[in-house]
């Protein structure tokens, strides 16, 4: 049997969620009738004969029927809805297992009409299919094993489960949620944009990543749209790093690290790895409790598991872990739940993100040129006004913008830019002008300088409210590590009133 129709199997628990009354009808003799229907095979090139078009008849009548149940329950006849889903189902059950013994009989026919079930079920039972919905057609075409379906941009886009449970159900839309999805519409919408494009071109690298540790890909989006908003390169001022903002400890404990001189936690795939492995462990730790392990993200998990302790069933909500909790790990967790909500219900909330090609490519140059340069020849092509630079960060993310890169190189960008890098950045005047910009002399400063501190200095004191990170930079003659191994720090912490070793500035 095709895998994809496993799958379909598996959903079929899903499909009735109308109200409590009716949540748990008997399906499972209908997913038994999927399966031996699932063996029968149709006889493609003949007219079906008069028993399959009864067949196909009555497969129209209960699909029908199920329409009706669908709106019974909306308009809150709950003992109508029940009865009309009990024959509609009924009569599916019998029809898919008469076909299966039918000569002629086509078995696509009612996949069809059971995909058609799944996008309906989380929909407004006014007759339009929910499309944005934990179900899309994407999803319905793999579940129904379509040729040509695994080559669809959004194929695996609505694979929303959590662990058996649907996400849409594991994120209450209480107080906190409702007024971050505000947040995310108004005041943070350019950075829900802005993660959303910078997400599209990532995908390729991130999504399998949390495909193959089984978890959402919203879940995904709404840790990146908070942590970095998609840009990969971004530092806090704890020294957190990277697309999904790993501290350097944390880092390690998942595999990311220096490798030949570059910090992997900027790497994307590598990132989203780690952040797959990390959600996993902790969810097993609390018990698939999704708040309690986003929390323990952003606070640590030694600090959750101390106040939560054995109870692994209480609410993130509680005033006992709600009130024991910095407010940054407040705010974190309903935002993280709203952006992941959005990216699945946008057009419930008057959002529309926008349609982004983000199939990968790659050019070997013809000419040397920076990540600068190539982003001035490209310009605003493909509608991109805000430009490619980013974009370019992002998917070549060990390269020094600044640096030229070797005629020959390979380098990373969106699919649908390879030709344009042809037309505009091997010749003509757009490289010519990148080039003459980027090497544009920079007057030199002639006035007195002050000495460097770290050369008259070798030691700091440090005051509240410094990170290693800022001292560094405010010194401007040192590096992190060089700093850290210096003092014998571990994971780079440090505390008010400490004095630390400096290096001479060179």
């Amino acid at each position: 049997m095709p895998r994809q129709l496993w799958w379909v199997f598996f959903q079929v628990k899903f499909v009735m969620v109308l109200c409590p009354a009716i949540r748990f009808m008997r399906l499972v003799p209908l997913a038994v009738a999927f399966v031996l229907l699932s063996a029968c095979s149709s006889s493609g090139g003949t007219r079906p004969s008069a028993s399959v078009n009864a067949l196909y008849s009555q497969l129209d009548e209960a699909s029908k029927g199920y329409e009706t149940a669908l709106q019974q329950s909306r308009e809150g006849d709950l003992q109508a809805s029940q009865s009309t889903l009990t024959r509609s189902l009924d009569q599916l059950k019998k029809t898919a297992a008469l076909c299966g013994n039918t000569p002629g009989c086509d078995p696509q026919r009612f996949f069809s009409v059971f995909d058609h079930m799944l996008r309906l079920k989380d929909g407004d039972f006014g007759g339009d299919q929910d499309l944005n919905g934990d179900i899309d057609a994407s999803q319905a075409a793999l579940a129904a094993g379509k040729t040509g379906a695994a080559s669809l941009p959004q194929a695996q886009r609505s694979v929303t489960l959590l662990h058996g449970q649907k996400l849409s159900q594991l994120i209450a839309m209480n107080g906190p949620v409702k007024a971050a999805l505000e947040m995310w519409l108004t005041q943070w919408r350019p950075q829900l944009m802005n993660a959303y494009v910078n997400y599209e071109y990532l995908r390729f690298e991130m999504w399998p990543q949390y495909e193959k540790a089984d978890l959402p890909e919203a879940l995904l989006f709404g840790m990146l749209a908070k942590e970095s908003g998609g840009k990969v390169h971004a530092v806090s001022r704890s020294g957190a790093a990277g697309p999904l903002q790993f501290m350097y400890a944390t880092g390690m404990r998942f595999g990311l690290g220096i490798n030949n001189g570059f910090d992997t936690r900027f790497d994307p795939s590598a990132s989203a790895r780690a952040n797959a492995e990390y959600l996993n462990e902790q969810l097993r730790k609390f018990n698939d409790n999704l708040e309690l392990t986003i929390s323990a993200y952003n606070t640590g998990e030694g600090r959750m598991g101390r106040l939560v302790g054995s109870d692994t069933s209480v609410s993130f909500y509680d005033p006992r872990i709600y009130n024991a909790l910095p407010q940054e790990t407040r705010d974190y967790v309903p935002s993280v739940l709203a952006a992941a909500w959005l990216f699945q219900h946008p057009e419930s909330y008057n959002l529309h993100f926008p349609k982004i090609d983000g199939a990968p490519g790659s050019v070997i140059l013809k000419r040397p040129a920076s990540l600068s340069e190539l982003t001035v020849c490209l310009g605003s092509a493909g509608g991109m006004s805000d430009g490619w630079f980013r974009t370019l960060r992002n998917l070549n993310p060990k390269l020094d913008p600044q640096v030229a890169q070797p005629a020959g190189a390979r380098l990373a960008l969106p699919k649908r830019l390879e030709g344009v890098y042809a037309s505009r950045c091997v010749d003509g005047p757009w490289p010519i002008l990148a080039a003459d910009l980027h090497h544009a002399a920079v007057p030199v400063v002639t006035a007195p300088v002050a000495p460097p501190v770290a050369a008259s200095a070798s030691h700091y004191k440090v005051r509240r409210g410094d990170s290693l990170i800022s001292i560094v930079r405010k010194l401007r003659c040192s590096s992190v590590q060089e700093v850290s191994e210096m003092n014998d720090l571990k994971h780079h912490r440090i505390r008010a009133g400490q004095v630390l070793k400096l290096p001479a500035c060179h």
